[in-house]
């Protein structure tokens, strides 16, 4: 039975980026060649690799310096998700017939480095709780950010097997972050609307 993403249809479908690359003067609408699209999208793919396995190493503690037992399933949840998207990205890159090689991401690493720093020197509870949703919430607006790129460049790139690997990632994503403002919100309400703590409050209700 055919399976899209079974190993004989990707080795069937490796050859896509030596077809890619030897359209030399393929331009798309906007007078890019094909070559530096796929490019751009290499780059891309590489890096929400690093950020996915960044994020697994990072998110049990995270897990474990959170007090409220919503925010624990959710970020327990979306632990189990990145590494099943970890998955799904070494299958669009075993597609493109390429090895997985993660390139280091520094949005990602400049968010984890901001949650290390909250999980020192935020009081615990719900405090630390808040402004870890926060750190969640900048992450997963990436995460959303660069799926919708790859699956736009895909689309661009006639790679209809990829485009559909992420947007079922992209669909999950926007779950999650649904679920960190309903979070959030709740969050915030605990907190208290003291006159300290208005200016959190505006920020969340810009979300």
């Amino acid at each position: 039975m055919y399976h899209p993403f079974s190993y004989t249809t990707i080795q069937h479908r490796s050859n896509i980026n030596t077809a890619l690359y030897g359209r030399q003067n393929d331009h798309n609408s906007y007078g890019i060649q094909i070559t530096q699209l796929m490019k751009l999208f290499d780059e891309e793919l590489k890096e929400i690799y690093w950020a996915k396995k960044a994020l697994t190493r990072a998110m049990p503690k995270m897990i474990k310096n959170t007090t409220s037992v919503e925010l624990i399933n959710l970020l327990e949840e979306h632990l189990s998700a990145s590494i099943e998207h970890i998955k799904t990205l070494e299958v669009a890159f075993g597609i493109l017939g390429k090895k997985a090689i993660a390139k280091k991401c520094g949005t990602i690493e400049g968010l984890l480095k901001e949650a290390e720093v909250i999980m020192e020197t935020c009081e615990e509870g719900a405090m630390v709780d808040t402004a870890l949703i926060s750190v969640c919430i900048k992450i997963v607006h990436y995460e959303i950010a660069t799926y919708g790129i790859l699956w736009q460049f895909a689309k661009t790139l006639g790679m209809n097997d990829v485009v559909d690997l992420f947007q079922v990632t992209l669909d999950e994503e926007k779950a999650t972050l649904e679920r960190l403002r309903e979070t959030s919100a709740f969050a915030v309400h605990v907190i208290g609307t003291n006159e300290e703590e208005e200016d959190l409050l505006e920020v969340y209700a810009m979300w």
